[in-house]
C-alpha cells in the first residue's frame, strides 16, 4: 500500500467515526438521553473529520486544543471553510470542555440539539471537500 492509500484509508476511518458520533447523538437526542452525552458525541463527531483533515497535514498535536487552532489557521482563515465552522467548533469544544469537567451543569435539551444540527453541517461540509479533493 502506497503512502497516499495509507493516508486516504485513515481519512476514512476518521470520516466514519465522525458519522458513528453523529449516529450516537442522534440516537442519544431521539431517546430523550442526557444533554451531556449527546454535546460530547456531537463534539467528537466534528473533532474527528477535522483529524480526517489533518490526515494531509504536516501537523500534529496530543491536545484538542492545539487541533482546534490549527484548524482555524489553516481551514478558516485560510479561506477553505466558512467562518460558521470555526465558531461552531470553538462553541461545541467549550461546552462540551464545561458540561464533561465542571461540577453540576446541566446542560439544555436545545443546547443539544443545536449543537448537534451544527455537527451534522460540520462533518457535511468536512465531507464534501474531502471528497471533492479525492481524499476519501
Amino acid at each position: 500500500m502506497t503512502a497516499w492509500e495509507k493516508q486516504k484509508e485513515l481519512a476514512q476511518y476518521r470520516v466514519r467515526q465522525a458519522e458513528e458520533s453523529l449516529d450516537e447523538a442522534r440516537f442519544l437526542l431521539a431517546g430523550g438521553k442526557s444533554a451531556r452525552s449527546v454535546i460530547n458525541r456531537a463534539y467528537y463527531a466534528m473533532f474527528y473529520a477535522v483529524l480526517a483533515l489533518l490526515v494531509y497535514e504536516e501537523f500534529s498535536s496530543s491536545k484538542h486544543s492545539g487541533v482546534l487552532s490549527y484548524f482555524n489557521r489553516r481551514f478558516i482563515k485560510g479561506g477553505v471553510f466558512d467562518k460558521s465552522l470555526g465558531l461552531w467548533l470553538g462553541k461545541a469544544f467549550e461546552l462540551r470542555q464545561r458540561v464533561d469537567y465542571r461540577e453540576q451543569v446541566e446542560p439544555a435539551q436545545e443546547q443539544a440539539t443545536q449543537v448537534l444540527n451544527q455537527a451534522d453541517r460540520f462533518v457535511s461540509a468536512v465531507t464534501r471537500h474531502l471528497g471533492g479533493a479525492g481524499r476519501i
